[in-house]
């Protein structure tokens, strides 16, 4: 569910009425697959109580839970700041926050501190959901320093919407230290309301490391899974990944880490003169098919997961690979190397008028 980090920042919240986390804590339950009748149980409600603030969060989001408390009327918020939410929320967060993108905490905290604005981060959700902002997935991206930006997104999705004939293009990409974690039971709260004192949510049994080949055509993914990751593991998956399209030339995106241009590997570049590498610009790994697909497996299968040790894990990525593949089909990737520039212009014209405001 993408909205499950969002009910765990309210139900953990210092600042939630308790009302409203008692209710989050009924989607979030269910969400998790307890029965209605352990939720309405364990928080001391009706069925029917859990039951509609299911629907009225299925209907409404986090909104729907806010209920019809006494005094509860909506933030009233002159339409300025509206405004530079949706302004701010649109772009990447500046330089020295540390954030890669905004939270809805994040963002009131920063509006707060630089601007002298105060509005609670539930205004901010509201008008993320209202305008179907979504900034951690795909509401903002970093703007890239490579100074082959241009060039690089022009060739990259040049192979992606118009690929050589007869050529196989394979999207490459590692993903790194995915715990094993097992689920522990939580600890049930003190009180209706009250603040829960909570163990550690899951133990930790360690790490395995990606590798992922998707083939930009077919849809069709290669992965391997990894105790560590280095130059040697990269080159020993990659030998893995072009030999089932010996005869052909192979174009293979792939992002800026190091261990995708040690020597070795470039050695065997030299001798392979069919595998051609096309790099995605520094800091835009988004331009890599490979994190789309890294993104469902997350989601659909490994976030939420209970793992006993590694192994079990790696049978879990092994089986999802499996699943996928039966069923494979290509991305359709849209947007022409014009349209990614365009907004990358937008963005860093946003960006700068930000700067020179706050200055001022």
């Amino acid at each position: 569910m993408e909205q499950t980090a969002e009910l765990r920042e309210l139900v953990n919240s210092r600042d939630a009425p308790a009302d409203m986390a008692t209710r989050g804590r009924i989607v979030l339950w269910s969400g998790e697959g307890r029965r209605r009748k352990d939720i309405a149980e364990l928080l001391g409600v009706s069925l029917p109580t859990v039951d509609r603030w299911k629907r009225r969060y299925a209907e409404l989001g986090l909104a729907g839970l806010e209920g019809d408390r006494p005094g509860g009327a909506r933030e009233q918020v002159p339409a300025r700041v509206r405004a530079r939410v949706i302004a701010l929320t649109r772009m990447t967060p500046p330089d020295g926050t540390g954030l890669s993108h905004w939270s809805t905490r994040e963002l009131a905290k920063y509006l707060k501190r630089v601007e002298n604005i105060t509005v609670s981060w539930h205004y901010i959700a509201r008008i993320w959901r209202e305008e179907g902002l979504k900034p951690h997935r795909s509401g903002t991206f970093k703007i890239s320093k490579d100074p082959a930006f241009a060039e690089k997104v022009t060739d990259v999705i040049g192979l992606y919407l118009d690929p050589p004939g007869g050529a196989v293009v394979l999207s490459i990409d590692e993903k790194t230290q995915i715990q094993a974690l097992d689920r522990t039971q939580p600890v049930l709260p003190v009180a209706l309301g009250a603040s829960e004192k909570r163990t550690a949510d899951y133990v930790r049994h360690g790490t395995t490391n990606l590798f992922a080949a998707l083939n930009v055509t077919t849809g069709e993914v290669l992965g391997e899974c990894k105790p560590s990751r280095n130059g040697k593991d990269f080159l020993a998956f990659l030998k893995k990944a072009v030999k089932p399209h010996a005869g052909k030339d192979i174009h293979v995106v792939l992002d800026n880490l190091s261990t995708h241009t040690t020597p070795e590997v470039k050695e065997w570049l030299a001798k392979n003169p069919h595998v051609h590498f096309h790099f995605t610009p520094v800091g835009s790994s988004w331009l890599n098919q490979i994190e789309i697909w890294f993104g469902l497996l997350t989601r659909q299968s490994i976030r939420r997961g209970t793992f006993a040790s590694v192994n079990v894990l790696i049978k879990q990525i092994r089986d999802y690979i499996n699943t996928w593949n039966t069923t494979a089909k290509p991305f359709t990737w849209t947007a022409t190397a014009g349209d990614v520039l365009a907004k990358v212009r937008l963005v860093a014209t946003n960006a700068k008028k930000l700067v020179n405001n706050n200055a001022n």
